[in-house]
């Protein structure tokens, strides 16, 4: 994690590209390890979730196409994407900004949470070399079957700040003092 200090999207997209990575709320893999459990009692409508803001390169992109068998030039080759396909650039795979959304999800509900529900589109480019910021914000709160459930507007905005990835989510949080989230996740009884 670059910084400690955490800033509002809003003040975010009014800093430039360099200054916006300053603030990357990533935690390590000791951090996670570490991991105090954010609880359902703690949080309010309105509360940011943490922000990963991340300047990924086009061999980034290169190792998902490897990882997924996604051949399409699009996601590796420079000069085919913008002289062959007429786009700004290398662009990032749906399937990939899935996974970053779900990684961040779970990182945020251990370690006794559970990542529910993901909900999303591809609205905007999102190209190699900008600079990303995947954020959060809690708009409902509900207790189902004993378990804290927060629903989250969610996304990957680039430093223009055009959303690439609106979407929703549902996590479950534990209660203070409640009964564990069940493992494997047991969706509530509605």
């Amino acid at each position: 994690m670059t910084t400690t200090k955490t800033i509002s999207l809003e003040e975010l997209l009014k800093l430039t590209p360099e200054e916006m990575l300053r603030y990357d709320e990533t935690p390590s893999i000791e951090e996670l390890r570490n991991r105090e459990q954010v609880y359902f009692d703690d949080i309010e409508v309105g509360t940011e979730l943490p922000k990963y803001i991340k300047r990924y390169k086009t061999v980034d992109l290169l190792r998902w196409c490897n990882t997924m068998d996604n051949t399409h030039r699009i996601h590796y080759d420079l000069p085919f994407a913008v002289n062959h396909d007429r786009l700004p650039g290398v662009l990032f795979q749906g399937s990939w900004r899935s996974h970053i959304l779900a990684g961040w999800l779970k990182n945020w509900t251990l370690p006794g949470g559970w990542p529910w529900k993901e909900r999303w589109r591809v609205r905007e480019m999102v190209v190699a070399n900008e600079v990303t910021i995947v954020w959060g914000k809690v708009v409902a709160l509900r207790v189902e079957d004993g378990m804290g459930m927060v629903d989250l507007e969610i996304g990957i905005r680039n430093q223009d700040g055009l959303e690439g990835c609106p979407g929703s989510a549902t996590v479950a949080l534990p209660i203070r003092g409640g009964r564990p989230i069940p493992y494997p996740f047991v969706a509530p009884r509605s």
